[in-house]
């Protein structure tokens, strides 16, 4: 064994075999995985997948691009989890075997940038935000898809310009470090991880988050040593990383005697909540970890959690919800956002079929495996557009861009919004 695996074998970073072997190959989790139903591959499949990394494990299997292929086509949506019945955590095994595959095969020089540099950099996400929103008020953007010189640069390049994220400034930035009063009487005191690229393409959804807790009786904190919460960092197998940014966040937020940590990403508090695994064993920061999960709550979980508010103006308006897949199989949370907008006065809701199926945004899956990230998206539009809703609800920015591609490619060009969102638009007209 290298020296490269056989420290991430005294840190954990790889497929542990008790992990593995609490897998019994029952295959209840074939029908939830968003993969297999897509190509009916067993090697495609939770299951297919468990027995390859035990295969690498006990040294009968090499990492190779076979191997390196069938890890890296899974969305990593954990449906598989909520299906099993053996309690089997695919999603740290899945981390894992990309960890152990990340030691062996260095990411390219564009992801390790995106990695180490952009995503770590408020100055770089900055920069490269005012670029993107010059090439939209100009229309340099829309010139260049419509006219087919995108097409003609890169086939590739055009095909996932739909899934190119929004840039809103004012950016969020601006906002990080400062402290927000409670509208009326204060009843608790929240610390807000805003994320990275949020600050920059979610801006409008971040401040509505500040100010549905204001509403809600809190003083909102965002506290400005803050950073990125490194999910995409552990999702990719770069747990080093991830660390780093774990760190980073728990000092953030530790001593100060919040009520509660809030996130408004999905796909983030998943792994915010998970911190303790990157450290087990680490006596000084696994139980500084444990805090700071015990303490973490999305948002619409928060919010449910509590007395809410609900001085909601009317919305007269059909709304359907499409899970997010970290947050309900990933975090166990179902019936919060559900309860939140269920509460608004005259809100048509329908749920949405199949709703727990993932929608194929996965962080940047859609980039990296476009052609099943479309399939899974044209399938979930087929849903959304037979409920007939106006509206998309959702909690997660990564699934809020793959639902707004969506609307347009195969849907009704739907609204869609967080669930913040659309509880910030009903108290505001309870007060027009």
């Amino acid at each position: 064994m290298s020296a490269v695996n056989q420290k991430l074998l005294v840190l954990g970073d790889e497929p542990q075999q008790v992990d593995l072997d609490h897998c019994v190959h029952c295959g209840l989790c074939l029908n939830a995985c968003p993969t297999y139903r897509e190509l009916g591959l067993e090697m495609d499949s939770p299951r297919g997948r468990i027995y390859q990394m035990t295969q690498v494990n006990e040294g009968k299997m090499e990492i190779n691009d076979e191997y390196v292929g069938h890890i890296e086509l899974c969305l990593a949506c954990r449906a598989c989890e909520t299906a099993c019945p053996s309690g089997v955590e695919y999603g740290k095994l899945v981390e894992a075997a990309r960890s152990q595959i990340a030691a062996q095969r260095p990411h390219s020089a564009f992801k390790r940038f995106l990695y180490e540099r952009l995503l770590l950099s408020p100055t770089l996400l900055t920069i490269a935000g005012y670029g993107a929103w010059l090439g939209q008020v100009t229309g340099l953007q829309a010139l260049a898809r419509n006219s087919g010189l995108l097409k003609f640069i890169s086939p590739k390049l055009h095909q996932i310009e739909v899934f190119a994220p929004p840039s809103q400034p004012p950016f969020f930035f601006s906002k990080v470090g400062k402290t927000y009063p409670a509208i009326g009487e204060q009843k608790h005191r929240v610390a807000f991880l805003a994320g990275c690229i949020a600050n920059v393409s979610f801006a409008r959804m971040n401040e509505a988050t500040v100010r549905v807790l204001q509403r809600n009786g809190c003083e909102v904190v965002i506290p400005g040593e803050q950073g990125c919460c490194g999910a995409l960092h552990v999702h990719a197998g770069l747990r080093d990383l991830g660390r780093q940014q774990a760190k980073q966040n728990i000092i953030a937020v530790a001593g100060q005697g919040y009520d509660a940590v809030i996130t408004n990403a999905a796909g983030c508090g998943s792994v915010l909540k998970e911190y303790p695994e990157l450290f087990v064993g680490d006596a000084e920061w696994e139980p500084r970890a444990k805090e700071f999960s015990d303490n973490l709550k999305d948002v619409s979980e928060f919010l449910a959690s509590i007395d809410f508010n609900r001085n909601f103006g009317e919305m007269r308006v059909k709304t359907t919800y499409q899970d997010s897949c970290h947050l309900l199989h990933g975090q166990k949370v179902k019936d919060a956002p559900r309860t939140l907008l269920k509460a608004i006065p005259g809100l048509d809701f329908r749920e949405l079929p199949l709703s727990e199926i993932c929608c194929g945004s996965a962080g940047v899956y859609n980039i990296e495996h476009t052609e099943m990230s479309l399939d899974l998206l044209q399938n979930k539009m087929r849903m959304a557009d037979s409920t007939g809703a106006e509206i998309i609800v959702t909690a997660n920015p990564g699934c809020m861009i793959q639902l707004q591609a969506g609307a347009k490619l195969y849907g009704r060009n739907q609204r869609v919004l967080h669930v913040v969102e659309l509880l910030d638009e009903a108290y505001q007209k309870a007060e027009s």
